[in-house]
């Protein structure tokens, strides 16, 4: 098995943390191989940000892929600009509270999920990254929901503990999203 995601978004929508968290949680708590690439080139917050995951059970060959299974995309730059690189049959996640656009493909399967929306319903916006993280995991279940629940306690709750158990929440909701969509 080996699964390959890119993740798009703008500066400040926790593209990075995204990625860091699935690739950290993944490679601590299981005996896949993870490689993880973030692009930030000259966006900061506002501009269009990405990262590569890869998860395998075998060595990976290389960080980045011509072609990916997984996109997940949080906003329309994003789409417009990775729809091209998603596999014919493969899954394109997007924050559908500010993705507007149609991918423009029928190859493909779309999981929508209003995280903006829902994290600021939560009271905290920045929660969105966690509820996609759930809707991702939720879905494909390329790991355990435990391995990326012991990640978010590991990587957020050392740092802000006050803020685990809404990020705990988040991902809860997420993972409700994603396994709907799977049925």
């Amino acid at each position: 098995m080996e699964r390959n995601l890119l993740v798009g978004g703008f500066g400040g929508q926790g593209v990075m943390m995204l990625g860091t968290l699935l690739a950290q949680a993944t490679c601590e708590s299981t005996d896949k191989h993870v490689t993880y690439f973030p692009s930030y080139g000259a966006e900061m917050r506002g501009g269009t940000a990405n990262c590569y995951v890869v998860i395998s059970d075998d060595e990976i060959g290389a960080p980045i892929m011509d072609a990916c299974e997984d996109l997940i995309v949080m906003n329309d730059p994003s789409l417009h600009k990775f729809i091209g690189k998603l596999k014919a049959g493969g899954t394109l996640f997007t924050n559908s509270s500010i993705v507007t656009s149609d991918p423009g493909r029928d190859d493909i399967t779309v999981v929508k999920a209003p995280v903006t929306e829902m994290a600021l319903e939560m009271g905290n916006p920045k929660v969105l990254n966690i509820i996609m993280l759930g809707v991702y995991i939720g879905y494909t279940q390329v790991v355990s929901e435990e391995v990326i629940l012991e990640g978010i306690r590991n990587k957020i709750g050392k740092k802000k503990p006050q803020l685990l158990p809404l990020n705990e929440e988040a991902f809860a909701k997420g993972l409700e999203i994603g396994k709907a969509a799977r049925k």
